[in-house]
């Protein structure tokens, strides 16, 4: 999905977003609603590793701000040369007023793409794929026949560069029928789709352009499902086996997992909800079967947990230094997403502090959850922040969103 959204995509839908995150207006949002629920709890509790400071009380601030625009809930963490700052606003689930903790688990979105390139890229590393490896070698058929479908590499699809088109945006969810968006959502979310039939979905749309064609660029959830079922037939085991063995036991992710149904697991959690136009009551988005978004979006994790994900690749723990450069190797988003670019698995954007801070990371999108988590190049600030509602948020808890990020990654 190509973004078009203040901190979203609109080309995300359920999953993936990417923030491609963008300071533009959000699609799908709503302008300010007045049949959203008004926040009437008082500010949330905040652990605090670090005394408290001025620059910590403008975290919880702006991080109150986002739920004072409708939004039910929103948690976040955020590292820094201060230490680590935990923070919750709002309510975790609108049905039982349960407040918000900072160690809310959520659906990450598609977030998991950065996971998801850190198993491909350790394949790489072991000889059982070649980023420059065609899609046909290893899975024969799956794409159009042709030059084109013969032309499609691994590093194309990490890149979003391969012209296939997107089955979520271009075939599963029409976004020019906004009200239309959360039933079809709703239905989503218990549809069973296997990998091989999200592919199909997309690639009957034809191409957008010629693989790796000069200038062209264009986000594609099917990018990524390719990527799954590439994973899989190289290791013989499932896409969510290799996700847990190879980063989320590794790196002690104990609040992370890649689920295959559509429970949340654990006590403690974000619901997740949005509204239809027009609408006073929201849909819980809470359970969501993943068949849907699978490898561009299943992610279920923390704040905390993101973090440390982010940080374990800043530090190049998972990836040894080489693959680590070729993550970092980046294509410009193109014309209406300057400064921003795609790496492998990874975003850069310089909207947040400017040119000569730039931070890297992925967001996520998918229905009922919007999340964030970017790391400054220097290694030296870090942020995660996950709110409860997505596509029907308003424009103004956007650039709330936005304010907070900046205000926990960029230096005064």
């Amino acid at each position: 999905m190509s973004p078009s959204r203040t901190l979203t995509t609109t080309l995300t839908m359920l999953v993936a977003a990417t923030v491609l995150a963008s300071t533009a207006a959000p699609a799908l949002a709503a302008p300010a609603r007045t049949d959203a629920p008004a926040r009437t709890d008082a500010p949330q509790s905040v652990a605090h590793h670090h005394p408290r400071t001025a620059g910590r009380a403008a975290l919880q601030r702006a991080l109150d701000a986002i739920t004072a625009e409708g939004v039910p809930g929103a948690v976040a963490e955020v590292r820094d040369e201060n230490g680590v700052w935990r923070g919750a606003a709002g309510k975790a689930g609108l049905e039982d007023g349960r407040r918000a903790r900072a160690e809310d688990r959520f659906r990450a979105g598609s977030v998991t793409k950065s996971l998801v390139a850190t198993v491909v890229l350790q394949l790489v590393a072991e000889q059982k794929l070649g980023l420059d490896d065609s899609v046909e070698r290893h899975l024969p058929g799956l794409l159009p026949p042709g030059p084109r479908g013969e032309r499609v590499t691994v590093r194309q699809l990490l890149h979003h560069t391969s012209g296939l088109p997107d089955y979520l945006t271009d075939d599963l969810v029409d976004l020019s029928k906004p009200d239309q968006v959360v039933d079809r959502l709703r239905s989503l979310g218990n549809a069973r789709y296997a990998p091989r039939q999200l592919t199909a979905l997309g690639v009957k749309h034809g191409w957008k352009f010629a693989p790796d064609e000069q200038g062209k660029w264009s986000y594609s959830n099917t990018n990524y499902v390719v990527l799954g079922l590439l994973v899989e037939r190289a290791t013989g085991r499932t896409l969510a086996q290799e996700i847990t063995g190879r980063v989320i036991r590794p790196l002690h992710l104990k609040d992370t997992s890649f689920p295959t149904t559509s429970r949340m697991p654990g006590r403690h959690h974000l619901n997740g909800y949005e509204w239809a136009p027009g609408s006073d009551r929201p849909v819980d988005f809470t359970r969501f079967d993943p068949a849907t978004i699978w490898s561009t979006g299943t992610v279920i994790s923390t704040a905390h947990d993101l973090n440390t994900f982010f940080r374990a690749l800043s530090d190049g723990k998972p990836l040894p230094p080489h693959l680590r450069k070729e993550m970092h190797r980046l294509i410009p988003m193109g014309a209406g997403r300057e400064g921003r670019s795609y790496g492998l698995g990874l975003e850069n954007s310089t909207r947040f502090c400017g040119t000569a801070a730039p931070v890297w990371g992925h967001s996520g999108s998918v229905a009922g959850y919007n999340t964030f988590s970017f790391v400054t190049a220097d290694g030296k600030r870090q942020v995660t922040l996950s709110m409860n509602r997505n596509f029907s948020k308003s424009r103004d808890a956007d650039g709330k969103a936005a304010k907070f990020l900046g205000t926990a990654l960029c230096r005064k």
